[in-house]
């Protein structure tokens, strides 16, 4: 009987081209660990790096051309409904590509200024990145459970790739843990989900609620909350935020950029597939938590950046009002809401990895010098590098003219024809209260008095210090505290000269030129990404 229930067995058929993106990414970190293990000397980080952009390219180029076979075809579902080839999935496959190339050049100046030898970190990011795509085109909970840990265990691992830092490896343990109870959450969530409708398959999901009417729906209800949490957690969603701080902070500073574009791409990639197309007919019992959670998440993230003092941390707490805003488009649960939620993430993922590569050179040697000090006259120090971190902040805080004002704007309108005003009102509220805190960041980028703050309190702790010393010798100590403080004074105002003067990687100046140029294109011209954005809505729960 088992072999012949063995001979019985279908196996769907493989289409390769509708999951090529993600095969070349991770098949190119496979052929990268497997070519550094082959060879008696580490792979140097220039051959890293130029196979990982080139790795990027060619993931980019085949979701062009599966953008455009789309565009000519329609969308349509392989291997056995597993997985769909639409607009939706060709347009994160790009986004996450772009993510790939960019995070490879700037962490390729990373790894020259803290001499990393290997390719892991590239190896990671191209493994994260091919869980990321497949959450995009996923058409069913479980293969949107496979891409997430796929991502998930990349960004772990590369949160502790720093392991000359503590803080590194708290980072990545505090990540590990809370990630490992949200994807458990997720994981019986699905099983909720199944138990409830008889499937997991997502078309099937929408086919079933529409036609049926359930007596008893609180098993689906609990197994939707359970899903919606594991997704909230992934994006940094209150009140499931309480890692990005630590982790920000903690993790390398490339790896903190890749990660916030990446883990919101992902992570809201599926979750409007899920919520928008599966429990589509049930929106009127998650919208109004989402209403919830969008408004607690653009409060709680405008406000508690406010006190912060590093500006990885700082960041961090943007990065949840982000969250916020791209939440607004999920509430309002219509095509224009996923419209302007595709375009905050796309245009998003350049403003925060071209952010945080200023800050990786700012940062200096050990990447763990992030106080917002160090900014105070950086703009005489170093004015390209200035400029170029004021137009990324300023596109975050949805100044004119650049691609982040044109992003607000779309979630926004979407909230309010959605009839969702007082979201709209907290939207626009706490993006001013943001706009402080970018502004302060660029203020003192452009102040002339450079390490004063610093110098008083290197000298306090000096006196205090010197004041020791002549306590017990006398003269000979008073002496010695005149000299300790002349040296303090030189040497703070050598450090406030020549700081972020350090020579900067051309990957990294690539990559912040890059970042700018799409920011400030654009947001002056800003047809070709909402043009895209708008076309990707062409996806469909069960294409014929």
């Amino acid at each position: 009987m088992d072999l012949l229930a063995a001979s019985s067995l279908v196996l769907p058929k493989i289409a390769y081209f509708s999951i090529l993106p993600e095969i070349v990414l991770l098949g190119g970190a496979v052929v990268m660990l497997a070519a550094s293990s082959v060879v008696r000397r580490p792979m140097d980080h220039a051959t890293a790096t130029t196979m990982t952009v080139l790795i990027g390219v060619a993931s980019l180029c085949l979701a062009i051309v599966q953008w455009v076979q789309v565009q000519s075809n329609g969308p349509h579902v392989a291997i056995d409904g597993a997985v769909i080839q639409d607009g939706f999935s060709a347009f994160i496959a790009i986004l996450v590509s772009s993510a790939v190339i960019v995070a490879a050049l700037v962490g390729d100046g990373w790894m020259v200024r803290e001499k990393v030898v290997g390719p892991e970190f590239h190896v990671l990011t191209l493994a994260s990145a091919s869980g990321a795509v497949v959450m995009g085109e996923a058409n069913d909970l479980i293969v949107i459970f496979l891409g997430l840990e796929i991502m998930s265990i990349a960004l772990y691992v590369l949160a502790a790739m720093n392991a000359k830092r503590n803080e590194s490896g708290e980072a990545a343990l505090k990540y590990f843990v809370l990630g490992s109870f949200s994807s458990a959450i997720f994981l019986y969530g699905i099983a909720l989900v199944y138990g409830a409708t008889g499937t997991s398959n997502l078309p099937q999901i929408a086919d079933y609620l529409s036609r049926n009417i359930l007596l008893h729906n609180g098993l689906l209800l609990a197994g939707m909350a359970l899903l919606l949490v594991g997704f909230l957690f992934k994006v940094a969603a209150v009140p499931f935020h309480l890692w990005t701080p630590d982790v920000y902070q903690g993790s390398p500073t490339p790896v903190t950029g890749f990660m916030a574009a990446i883990a919101k791409a992902g992570g809201f990639a599926a979750l409007l597939r899920v919520f928008i197309s599966s429990f589509g007919t049930l929106r009127m019992d998650w919208q109004p938590v989402v209403w919830v959670i969008a408004i607690l998440t653009l409060v709680l993230g405008a406000t508690v950046a406010l006190v912060q003092s590093d500006i990885k941390r700082m960041l961090a707490y943007s990065s949840i009002n982000h969250a916020g805003f791209v939440l607004l488009g999920l509430q309002a649960a219509s095509a224009q809401g996923v419209d302007g939620s595709l375009y905050y993430l796309f245009v998003y993922t350049f403003m925060v990895i071209g952010t945080f590569a200023v800050i990786s050179v700012v940062g200096g040697a050990g990447d763990g010098r992030h106080d917002l000090e160090r900014y105070r006259g950086l703009a005489s120090r170093q004015p390209w590098l200035a400029g170029s971190l004021t137009v990324l902040l300023m596109a975050q805080a949805g100044i004119p003219f650049t691609t982040g004002f044109l992003a607000k704007l779309e979630v926004i309108e979407a909230a309010v024809k959605a009839n969702s005003d007082a979201l709209a009102v907290v939207a626009m509220v706490t993006a001013v209260i943001a706009a402080f805190f970018y502004l302060r960041v660029i203020l003192l980028m452009y102040s002339s008095s450079a390490g004063l703050a610093a110098a008083g309190d290197d000298l306090s702790a000096v006196a205090a210090t010197g004041s020791g010393a002549g306590a017990g010798s006398g003269a000979g100590g008073v002496t010695a505290l005149a000299t300790t403080e002349a040296t303090a004074v030189a040497v703070v105002e050598g450090e406030s000269a020549g700081a972020g003067r350090e020579p900067v990687a051309p990957s990294v100046v690539a990559a912040i030129a890059i970042c700018v140029v799409v920011t400030v294109l654009f947001g002056l011209w800003p047809g070709p990404i909402v043009n895209f954005a708008h076309h990707a809505l062409l996806y469909a729960t069960s294409p014929g």
